[in-house]
This record gives structure tokens, sequence and C-alpha cells, in this order.
């Protein structure tokens, strides 16, 4: 079969031949989406890479089984993943999807869906009227963090970014720049979409200028798009009701992830939760692998 391969994690993945997968319970790939989990996972420079080469990237796919159903499937292999023709999938991670469903639209949105929606379920429940702050909205999954919060009763959505444009365009009751967030200080969800040196300042200009300090602020890191680390100051630990947790791979269980996909791909199935989208044929994967500023779609493969 075809499949898009990674044979060195510096450079963009092959489409070539490649064997299928000798494990049992395989399906056909009919779209699959390129999140930045997957690039990160396939440079080996994610927690959860084995680091082993070759492999084939994707976490995530729409699928159709041997019956002829569409299926959502997370993938947890990280040598064998869904940027193929076929892969194989583990049943207890597989979903149906209801008939007529837009193949390519559940495949572009569940993954950025899932991020806020599960840290939001499993990591840290939102009460009801909260005000939730997100780091790095103007992504696919900062914008959708907005939509979920929403859901999910937040009394108030807040969206920062440096992209002014962008930010003009988001479903939130309230945008800032990165520079701004003294403004917003009293929230009580951070959604981190960003950590590095941003979430450094940010945690700083929102400590300093909350009104009481005591009022408990809760700190969701989810993504990392500005830096893997991040020199948070000591200080700011201390000197507001602070509570910082992540939600991931691994601090949320498998278990726990796919018991949340059957709610989440109902209201992505329903078009309440969409993303915009930019399909690409599999084969074309090379051209399209490394990220662009430009493009606002989540890219779907054709295989």
């Amino acid at each position: 079969m075809r499949a898009a391969v990674i044979e060195s994690f510096t450079q963009p993945p092959v489409y070539r031949e490649f064997d299928e997968p000798a494990s049992g319970n395989t399906v056909e790939v009919v779209a699959a989406a390129l999140h930045p989990l997957t690039r990160s996972r396939a440079t080996g420079a994610h927690y959860s890479s084995s680091g082993i080469l070759p492999l084939v990237p994707g976490m995530d796919a729409v699928v159709r089984d041997e019956q002829g159903r569409l299926c959502y499937a997370l993938v947890d292999d990280d040598r064998f993943g869904t940027f193929a023709e076929r892969t194989s999938v583990d049943p207890r991670r597989c979903i149906p999807l209801p008939e007529g469903v837009d193949a390519v639209a559940v495949a572009a949105a569940m993954n950025p869906v899932m991020a806020s929606w599960v840290a939001l379920r499993r990591r840290a429940p939102l009460v009801p009227g909260a005000r939730v702050l997100v780091l790095g909205a103007t992504g696919s999954s900062g914008s959708m963090a907005l939509r979920v919060a929403r859901r999910f009763g937040a009394g108030e959505v807040v969206a920062a970014g440096r992209n002014a444009e962008r930010l003009a365009e988001l479903d939130a009751d309230r945008t800032v720049r990165l520079d701004e967030l003294a403004t917003v200080a009293d929230v009580d969800v951070v959604i981190d979409f960003l950590w590095g040196d941003a979430t450094a300042q940010a945690l700083v200009d929102i400590v300093s200028n909350r009104a009481d300090r005591s009022q408990p602020l809760t700190w969701i890191e989810i993504g990392s798009m500005a830096g893997q680390t991040s020199p948070i100051p000591s200080a700011a630990l201390r000197a507001c009701a602070l509570t910082m947790v992540g939600s991931g791979l691994g601090s949320v269980s498998a278990r726990d992830f796919v018991a949340e996909l059957p709610e989440i791909a109902q209201a992505v199935s329903a078009g309440e939760l969409s993303v915009p989208v930019r399909t690409v044929p599999l084969a074309e994967i090379g051209e399209v692998w490394e990220p662009s500023r430009t493009w606002r779609e989540r890219v779907v493969f054709l295989p």
C-alpha cells in the first residue's frame, strides 16, 4: 500500500510503498488531519514519541471498517499512524459516525475540539459562570476552546493572541493582545496553548494585576506553540491562589479520552463545532508538511 513515511526526523515524509500493518482490525483510511501534535511526534520532539524510524505519522482519522461503516479512530501507535491507505485500529478507540456525515469535517475538527473539551471535563471541570481566558486563541484549537468553554457554561470568554486581524474574527466576548493581559487579570481559568516565554510573561501580568489574589486561578497548560520550556518566576506561584495543571497524553488516560469521543463526535457531526479545512491528496504531503502562517485551515489528507 501507499503511505507517507518519516525516514528522518529532520525531513518531510516521503510518499511511497509501505508494508501494511501486521496486526488485525485493518481499516481503510478515508480522511486524516495534520495536527501540530502529529508534526511534533513525527519530528521526535514530543514527549510521547518513541524516537524510532521509519514511521507512518497520523494520530487519528475517519476510517471505513470491514462492514463499510464510517468510524472515527484514535491510533496510539506512534510508529504506524493514519497517513496511509490503510491502518490498524483498536476497536476500543473507534466510535461509529452517523450516516451521511462529512468525513473531512469530522477529521479536521475532532482533535482541535478534543484538546479543550477533555481538559475542561477531565482535568479542571469548568464552574458555570467562570471567566475563561484562552492564550493562543487564533489557532484552530484555541478558537475551538472559546466555543467549548461557552458550551460548558463559561460566563465570559476572552481571546488573547498576537494577530489582531484574526482576533477580530473570533467568537469571543472580549479580545486582547498578549501585551494587554493586565486588563483581563481577574479571570478564573486560563487555557494555555502557548507556554514558553509568552506564558511566563502572561502569568506575571495576570497575577500582578488581580484585584483579589486570594481568588482561585486555574491555569490549564495544553500546548507549547511558543516554546517547550517556560521560565516561570517562583513569586508568581506564591503570590496568588494559583492551580496549574497540564492536559494531554498521559495526564488523561486513554479510557477517559475515549469516553468523551461520542459526545464530541456528535457535536462535530451536527456542525456545532467546526474548523476551516484544506483538503490535500496524501501524495502531496511533502508540499504542506511545514506549517504556513498564511493558512487558516486545518490540512486534511485524502489517501
